[in-house]
């Protein structure tokens, strides 16, 4: 099952995937099946993910982002 991670694309901003990618030192395929939902990061990955963004690593988990009524907002 593929969660489209439109709140994660929302916190990329105008940032590419490449920079994201780069700043979480990821390779940019992985960090975009993580942002379309086709891979779930460990929780390693995830921590430096939200690092390289600002967030918290826990909203990768939290089951309210990943539905979609929820996909056209930013999960907090």
């Amino acid at each position: 099952m593929t969660t489209n991670r439109k709140w994660l694309v929302a916190l990329r901003g105008e940032m590419t995937q490449e920079e994201v990618a780069e700043k979480a030192m990821l390779n940019r395929s992985s960090y975009a099946n993580i942002e379309s939902g086709k891979r779930k990061p460990s929780v390693g990955v995830a921590m430096k993910i939200a690092e390289a963004l600002g967030f918290s690593w826990t909203l990768f988990f939290d089951e309210n982002c990943f539905e979609s009524k929820h996909s056209d907002r930013v999960c907090s």
